[in-house]
């Protein structure tokens, strides 16, 4: 039984430490996916900063990426930077992988 016990607890911890890898690598490449806008909008480096913290806090609105998606195309489109939903989500790959590569080495 304390085998069945053992693994139970070691896939629970796996889990939890998997989950938290997620929000981390997400977090991350909300933050250089804002940084991303900022520098297409033109805003100085303290700008940039919190606005690559508002992408950040916009990904929290509701699950999935359509949140952070629609923030961006808004404020690209609003601060007058010819960007489609498309040139966004290649950003949020490339982003991704970005994020994924130098959290996890």
């Amino acid at each position: 039984m304390t085998n069945f016990n053992d693994r139970e607890r070691a896939e629970e911890a796996k889990y939890a430490m998997d989950e938290d890898t997620r929000f981390r690598v997400t977090a991350r490449r909300n933050r250089l996916l804002g940084q991303w806008a900022a520098d297409k909008m033109g805003l100085s480096a303290v700008e940039a900063e919190a606005y690559a913290k508002a992408v950040v806090q916009a990904d929290f609105e509701e699950a999935g990426d359509e949140d952070v998606i629609r923030k961006l195309l808004g404020d690209l489109t609003s601060a007058g930077v010819d960007v489609s939903e498309g040139d966004i989500r290649a950003a949020l790959e490339a982003k991704s992988a970005e994020a994924r590569q130098a959290l996890l080495g």
